[in-house]
């Protein structure tokens, strides 16, 4: 999200949610640096099967319906960014014994307060007036983008052995 957010910046327009865009972008960057300083990482050759399915994720869909393409693209990076910040819920995972003042878990309880920022942003740009005539087309690429991201992540969730609610 980040990487999307820094593009969208670079882009020229007078979208009133330029200066959100840059909040957000700060924000996302903030979330990356916590999983670097608080994980390490090795390599796990099985994730080079999920990550086309993940990178086509990323790809812009302009929202359907609206003629303003910047606008277009706008509306589908917060939807996607909203799908993102309401699917992923990392710090669910941690086990019930996890210590509290463990980095990784601090750092996955950051990252769940700061998602929930995140989309309150988002819903007060997906609902505004300035969007009102698009209702429609905000609401299908919503609703898109969060099937979407439910999919790559219970598929994730899956590989790694942890059941979701529908298997419940």
């Amino acid at each position: 999200m980040a990487r999307q957010l820094a593009i969208a910046l670079a882009v020229p327009t007078k979208a009133a949610w330029q200066t959100e865009l840059n909040s957000q972008l700060y924000r996302e960057s903030e979330i990356v640096s916590l999983l670097l300083r608080a994980t390490s990482w090795a390599p796990d050759p099985e994730l080079l099967f999920q990550l086309p399915a993940w990178e086509a994720a990323w790809l812009p869909r302009p929202a359907d319906g609206v003629a303003d393409r910047a606008q277009a693209f706008i509306i589908d990076m917060a939807a996607l960014g909203h799908a993102l910040h309401a699917v992923i819920r990392p710090a669910a995972l941690l086990p019930e014994s996890a210590i509290s003042l463990d980095p990784f878990a601090l750092a996955l309880r950051k990252i769940e307060f700061e998602s929930s920022r995140l989309m309150q942003a988002q819903i007060m740009f997906l609902k505004s007036p300035e969007l009102l005539p698009f209702r429609s087309a905000v609401s299908t690429a919503v609703e898109g983008r969060h099937a979407q991201v439910r999919k790559l992540w219970e598929d994730m969730l899956s590989s790694i052995g942890v059941e979701s609610r529908k298997d419940r």
